[in-house]
Protein backbone atom coordinates (compact mmCIF):
# COMPACT_ATOMS: atom_id res chain seq x y z
CA UNK A 1 0.00 0.00 0.00
CA UNK A 2 1.35 2.88 -1.11
CA UNK A 3 1.40 6.45 1.15
CA UNK A 4 2.92 10.10 0.49
CA UNK A 5 6.46 10.09 1.04
CA UNK A 6 6.20 13.20 3.54
CA UNK A 7 4.13 10.90 5.56
CA UNK A 8 6.55 8.13 5.38
CA UNK A 9 9.33 10.85 6.51
CA UNK A 10 7.41 10.75 9.61
CA UNK A 11 6.43 7.43 10.37
CA UNK A 12 10.22 6.73 10.28
CA UNK A 13 10.87 9.22 12.71
CA UNK A 14 13.11 11.45 10.69
CA UNK A 15 10.99 14.83 11.17
CA UNK A 16 7.89 16.23 10.84
CA UNK A 17 5.39 16.41 7.64
CA UNK A 18 5.79 20.13 7.12
CA UNK A 19 9.90 19.79 7.75
CA UNK A 20 9.58 16.82 4.87
CA UNK A 21 7.94 18.84 2.49
CA UNK A 22 10.91 21.26 3.08
CA UNK A 23 13.15 18.59 2.96
CA UNK A 24 11.87 17.32 -0.13
CA UNK A 25 11.69 21.01 -1.94
CA UNK A 26 15.22 21.36 -0.81
CA UNK A 27 15.99 18.13 -2.85
CA UNK A 28 17.97 16.52 -0.06
CA UNK A 29 15.39 13.45 -0.10
CA UNK A 30 16.05 11.17 -3.00
CA UNK A 31 14.28 7.63 -3.99
CA UNK A 32 15.79 5.02 -5.58
CA UNK A 33 18.44 7.86 -6.64
CA UNK A 34 16.25 10.02 -8.24
CA UNK A 35 15.83 13.47 -6.31
CA UNK A 36 11.80 13.30 -4.84
CA UNK A 37 8.87 15.38 -5.94
CA UNK A 38 6.04 17.18 -3.36
CA UNK A 39 3.37 14.55 -3.22
CA UNK A 40 4.99 11.83 -4.22
CA UNK A 41 3.96 8.30 -2.99
CA UNK A 42 6.14 5.39 -2.07
CA UNK A 43 5.72 1.74 -0.71
CA UNK A 44 7.92 1.73 1.49
CA UNK A 45 10.33 -1.10 -0.25
CA UNK A 46 11.82 1.74 -2.07
CA UNK A 47 15.94 3.04 -1.15
CA UNK A 48 14.67 6.08 0.10
CA UNK A 49 17.51 8.45 1.65
CA UNK A 50 17.28 11.55 3.77
CA UNK A 51 19.74 14.63 4.33
CA UNK A 52 22.05 11.85 3.33
CA UNK A 53 20.87 8.92 5.46
CA UNK A 54 18.97 5.59 4.29
CA UNK A 55 15.31 5.79 5.98
CA UNK A 56 13.21 2.87 7.14
CA UNK A 57 10.38 2.43 9.15
CA UNK A 58 10.92 1.87 12.45
CA UNK A 59 9.71 -0.05 14.48
CA UNK A 60 11.18 1.11 18.21
CA UNK A 61 8.91 2.53 21.09
CA UNK A 62 7.95 5.92 20.87
CA UNK A 63 9.69 8.08 23.34
CA UNK A 64 8.38 11.51 24.61
CA UNK A 65 10.82 13.95 26.46
CA UNK A 66 10.55 17.46 28.10
CA UNK A 67 13.42 19.79 27.63
CA UNK A 68 14.64 22.81 29.57
CA UNK A 69 16.04 24.93 26.40
CA UNK A 70 19.04 27.19 28.17
CA UNK A 71 19.03 30.83 25.97
CA UNK A 72 21.24 30.03 22.95
CA UNK A 73 20.08 27.18 22.05
CA UNK A 74 18.52 26.94 18.64
CA UNK A 75 15.50 24.71 17.70
CA UNK A 76 16.54 23.11 14.66
CA UNK A 77 17.48 19.40 13.64
CA UNK A 78 20.01 20.52 11.14
CA UNK A 79 23.34 18.77 12.37
CA UNK A 80 25.51 21.78 10.44
CA UNK A 81 23.37 24.59 12.84
CA UNK A 82 25.83 25.30 15.54
CA UNK A 83 24.02 25.20 19.05
CA UNK A 84 21.42 22.75 17.78
CA UNK A 85 18.79 21.56 20.39
CA UNK A 86 19.63 17.75 18.92
CA UNK A 87 23.18 18.37 19.95
CA UNK A 88 22.30 20.12 23.02
CA UNK A 89 20.48 17.65 24.42
CA UNK A 90 22.48 14.56 23.35
CA UNK A 91 19.80 11.79 22.97
CA UNK A 92 21.18 8.46 21.98
CA UNK A 93 18.33 7.84 19.48
CA UNK A 94 16.85 10.20 16.26
CA UNK A 95 14.13 12.66 17.82
CA UNK A 96 13.02 16.19 17.13
CA UNK A 97 11.62 19.21 18.77
CA UNK A 98 7.66 19.67 18.39
CA UNK A 99 7.03 23.52 17.87
CA UNK A 100 9.86 26.43 18.86
CA UNK A 101 11.47 28.70 20.86
CA UNK A 102 13.57 31.66 19.53
CA UNK A 103 16.84 31.67 20.63
CA UNK A 104 16.66 33.95 23.07
CA UNK A 105 14.22 32.45 24.69
CA UNK A 106 14.32 29.49 27.17
CA UNK A 107 11.72 26.94 29.31
CA UNK A 108 9.93 23.81 27.76
CA UNK A 109 10.06 22.34 24.81
CA UNK A 110 9.10 18.59 24.13
CA UNK A 111 10.84 16.39 21.80
CA UNK A 112 9.97 12.94 19.81
CA UNK A 113 10.65 10.20 17.90
CA UNK A 114 6.61 10.32 16.91
CA UNK A 115 6.10 12.54 14.19
CA UNK A 116 2.63 11.72 13.74
CA UNK A 117 1.99 13.59 17.18
CA UNK A 118 4.05 17.01 15.91
CA UNK A 119 1.50 17.15 13.04
CA UNK A 120 -1.70 16.77 15.63
CA UNK A 121 -0.19 19.48 17.88
CA UNK A 122 0.33 21.77 14.83
CA UNK A 123 -3.26 21.17 13.68
CA UNK A 124 -4.43 21.56 16.82
CA UNK A 125 -3.01 25.43 16.96
CA UNK A 126 -5.49 27.54 18.52
CA UNK A 127 -6.78 25.13 20.84
CA UNK A 128 -3.96 24.12 23.24
CA UNK A 129 -2.37 26.31 25.88
CA UNK A 130 1.23 27.32 26.19
CA UNK A 131 1.94 29.71 29.57
CA UNK A 132 5.03 32.04 29.71
CA UNK A 133 6.72 34.01 32.15
CA UNK A 134 8.00 37.31 30.77
CA UNK A 135 9.87 40.12 32.33
CA UNK A 136 10.06 43.32 30.40
CA UNK A 137 12.52 46.01 30.80
CA UNK A 138 10.22 48.78 32.94
CA UNK A 139 7.19 49.36 35.53
CA UNK A 140 4.03 46.81 33.48
CA UNK A 141 0.97 49.16 34.08
CA UNK A 142 -2.70 47.82 34.20
CA UNK A 143 -3.25 49.16 31.08
CA UNK A 144 -0.65 47.27 29.53
CA UNK A 145 -2.06 43.82 31.15
CA UNK A 146 -5.72 45.03 29.70
CA UNK A 147 -4.12 45.44 26.15
CA UNK A 148 -2.08 42.02 26.48
CA UNK A 149 -5.64 40.83 27.60
CA UNK A 150 -7.91 42.22 24.86
CA UNK A 151 -5.25 41.00 21.95
CA UNK A 152 -2.81 43.65 20.16
CA UNK A 153 -2.54 44.42 16.60
CA UNK A 154 0.30 43.15 15.06
CA UNK A 155 1.29 43.45 11.19
CA UNK A 156 -0.50 40.27 9.98
CA UNK A 157 -3.29 41.10 12.06
CA UNK A 158 -4.80 41.11 15.72
CA UNK A 159 -3.65 38.61 18.38
CA UNK A 160 -6.19 36.66 20.16
CA UNK A 161 -7.69 37.26 23.68
CA UNK A 162 -5.10 35.80 26.20
CA UNK A 163 -5.26 35.22 29.53
CA UNK A 164 -2.73 37.20 31.29
CA UNK A 165 -1.86 38.10 35.05
CA UNK A 166 0.28 40.76 36.87
CA UNK A 167 2.60 39.07 39.24
CA UNK A 168 5.88 41.98 39.90
CA UNK A 169 7.09 44.94 39.28
CA UNK A 170 8.19 44.14 35.13
CA UNK A 171 6.84 40.65 35.02
CA UNK A 172 3.86 39.01 34.16
CA UNK A 173 2.25 35.76 33.35
CA UNK A 174 0.70 34.84 29.51
CA UNK A 175 -1.29 31.77 28.14
CA UNK A 176 -1.56 31.70 24.87
CA UNK A 177 -3.61 29.25 21.84
CA UNK A 178 -1.98 30.76 19.09
CA UNK A 179 2.01 30.11 18.39
CA UNK A 180 2.93 33.71 15.74
CA UNK A 181 6.44 33.95 15.06
CA UNK A 182 8.16 35.84 18.29
CA UNK A 183 4.65 36.57 19.19
CA UNK A 184 5.40 37.27 22.84
CA UNK A 185 7.83 39.51 22.21
CA UNK A 186 5.98 41.63 18.72
CA UNK A 187 3.05 41.97 21.28
CA UNK A 188 5.51 43.45 24.29
CA UNK A 189 7.28 45.72 21.33
CA UNK A 190 3.69 47.58 19.95
CA UNK A 191 3.03 48.34 23.21
CA UNK A 192 5.96 50.26 23.99
CA UNK A 193 8.14 47.43 26.36
CA UNK A 194 10.89 45.35 25.46
CA UNK A 195 11.24 41.76 27.03
CA UNK A 196 14.09 41.08 28.97
CA UNK A 197 13.39 37.43 29.37
CA UNK A 198 10.87 35.19 28.45
CA UNK A 199 10.52 31.75 29.92
CA UNK A 200 7.84 28.57 28.80
CA UNK A 201 6.70 26.68 31.87
CA UNK A 202 3.93 25.20 30.58
CA UNK A 203 2.85 22.90 27.48
CA UNK A 204 -0.53 21.92 27.90
CA UNK A 205 -1.04 19.70 30.76
CA UNK A 206 2.63 19.43 30.55
CA UNK A 207 4.80 21.66 33.11
CA UNK A 208 8.40 22.81 33.79
CA UNK A 209 8.34 22.46 36.98
CA UNK A 210 11.53 21.91 38.80
CA UNK A 211 13.69 20.17 36.04
CA UNK A 212 17.00 22.44 35.63
CA UNK A 213 17.65 24.40 32.61
CA UNK A 214 19.85 22.25 30.08
CA UNK A 215 18.22 19.18 31.51
CA UNK A 216 15.56 16.96 29.94
CA UNK A 217 13.17 14.00 31.19
CA UNK A 218 10.66 11.59 29.96
CA UNK A 219 7.14 12.39 30.42
CA UNK A 220 5.27 10.12 32.88
CA UNK A 221 2.74 7.96 31.62
CA UNK A 222 0.25 9.92 32.95
CA UNK A 223 1.67 12.53 30.89
CA UNK A 224 2.05 10.80 27.90
CA UNK A 225 -1.88 9.36 28.34
CA UNK A 226 -3.33 12.91 28.47
CA UNK A 227 -1.52 14.70 26.09
CA UNK A 228 -2.10 11.92 23.16
CA UNK A 229 -5.81 11.80 24.21
CA UNK A 230 -6.00 15.61 23.76
CA UNK A 231 -5.18 15.38 20.11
Amino acid sequence: MSTRLNKFLVEAGVCSRREGDRLIEAGKVTVNGKKAVLGQKVEGAEDIVANGKKVAVSDKPKIYLAYNKPVGVICTSDPKAQDNIVDAIGFPERIFHIGRLDVASSGLILLTNDGEIVNRILRAEGKHEKEYIVTVDKRITPDFIQKMKKGVLLEEGKTLPARVEHIGYDTFSIILVEGRNRQIRRMCDALGFNVTSLERVRIMNIHLGDLAVGEWRHLTSGEETKLLTSL
